[in-house]
């Protein structure tokens, strides 16, 4: 779905810096939202992108030289499905890892040699086991405790799909399954939607995700939970060890939303208190069939849940399949100040933070705020019926690179029946 596919969803939430520079980098596909790329190397900042013909590129400079943009396309195009978002890292002996434009389908995988060279990169047929990668989506590279590579994706489709993944070893250029298992098992009756995982200050890696019944999205149910050191060995809050893979009778339950019960896949998102314990942040109806912000914590033996907004007459009312323009957005809870914390969220646009107090989660305030695609309006020109999206990532001195570009959300997956013109991807660049 739209929060996990696409990446304006995590970056709204963001402050911006007042941008010292600003470069445009390519025209790209302007007819439905879909996610980019951005990330750095200790040398280099690289960008990956469906271009204005829809072909997957990707794009490197030196970060010291704003100048110096070197392209490289690959064979795989894209078609009119916001699932396809792409996903990019960088290994330890400095090679470019790319995946992306996949919603159910064989891997597209591709990888440099160790200059990072974009111009170096070569399709990778396999992973692991080709006969068991023929139905991928949304690809996602993240790095353990130690710093190795991991590569992790949906096997299989909505509502029948496994979670899997694999690790990297950059002494033999090969990948190998991290875990004997997939991370979950819908017994050929649903599939897991995760947002994370997120590693935090106590060192675990933490995940929360829903289960989905079928490709229509308000069958989701049954927000869980589960934590790791080393994302092999899995256990719930309280420490109970999870045999892999996970089955719903066995998850550590969160809170029991029925099918229907107004909770999303993808937006469910794992944040900290200000004594970096996990808390959740998700959404679902209220007793009046409002939509409503909820948080949850572990404390004890039990979940604290706990309702943090207090809207009137609003219910996103989801359904059905495809990807849905999303109206709402969720970010981590974060410590704020003098025992207050703070959750952002975006409904019909508007970006709000909810202030609670840390000790009881209570609401203290409610306030709008501007996002950073708010910002950006003031600099970049929105044809009608467009959308600012935007993509994030920190240098390696700290200096925070937004990736931005503006297109038509998406259509449930189907054509428009006109192409639009290309709009521009810019970088700004903010330290």
């Amino acid at each position: 779905m739209l929060k996990y596919l696409m990446v304006i969803a995590a970056l709204l939430f963001a402050p911006l810096v007042q941008a010292q520079s600003v470069e445009a980098i390519d025209k790209v596909w302007a007819g439905h939202s879909v996610g980019f790329a951005v990330t750095t190397s200790a040398s280099h900042i690289y960008v990956a992108y469906y271009d204005a013909n829809r072909q997957l590129t990707v794009a490197q400079r030196p970060l010291n030289n704003p100048a110096h943009w070197v392209y490289h396309k690959v064979d795989t195009w894209l078609g009119w499905d916001s699932h396809n978002l792409i996903a990019v890292a960088i290994d330890k002996d400095g090679a470019v890892h790319v995946a992306g434009n996949m919603h159910v389908d064989p891997l597209t995988y591709f990888r440099s040699d160790p200059s990072g060279d974009v111009r170096t990169l070569e399709r990778m047929p396999v992973l692991v086991d080709a006969a068991k990668e023929t139905a991928m989506t949304y690809p996602v590279f993240l790095k353990d405790g130690a710093g190795r590579l991991i590569f992790k994706y949906r096997d299989g489709t909505s509502g029948r799909g496994n979670e899997i993944y694999n690790i990297y070893d950059e002494t033999t250029g090969r990948w190998q399954a991290l875990t004997s298992a997939p991370l979950v098992d819908g017994e050929g009756k649903r599939n897991a939607y995760f947002v994370g995982p997120v590693q935090g200050p106590d060192g675990f890696f933490h995940i929360a995700w829903v289960w989905r019944d079928s490709p229509h999205a308000e069958t989701n149910h049954d927000l869980s939970y589960a934590k790791s050191r080393d994302l092999i060995n899995w256990q719930a809050a309280d420490g109970r060890p999870l045999t892999l893979p996970i089955r719903l009778s066995e998850a550590d339950i969160v809170d029991q939303v029925p099918v229907k019960g107004g909770m999303i896949n993808n937006n469910t998102v794992v944040g900290f208190d200000d004594l970096g314990r996990a808390m959740i942040t998700y959404h679902k109806y209220d007793q009046a069939g409002n939509t409503q912000i909820w948080v949850a914590r572990r404390e004890g033996s039990r979940w604290n849940r706990r309702q943090i907004s207090d809207w009137q007459g609003y219910r996103w009312d989801f359904k059905g399949t495809g990807s849905l323009n999303s109206e709402l957005f969720v970010e981590g809870a974060r410590p704020l100040d003098q025992g207050r914390l703070v959750v952002r969220v975006v409904r019909l646009g508007q970006a709000i933070d909810l202030i609670l107090d840390a000790q009881t989660l209570k609401l203290i305030e409610e306030r709008t705020v501007a996002s950073v695609a708010d910002r950006l309006k003031t600099r970049i020109a929105v044809p009608e019926g467009q959308q600012i999206n935007t993509a994030e990532t920190k240098g390696p001195k700290g200096e925070v690179y937004v990736l931005a570009w503006t297109a038509y959300p998406p259509n449930r997956d189907q054509p428009l029946d006109y192409i639009p013109p290309a709009s521009d991807l810019r970088l700004y660049t903010n330290p």
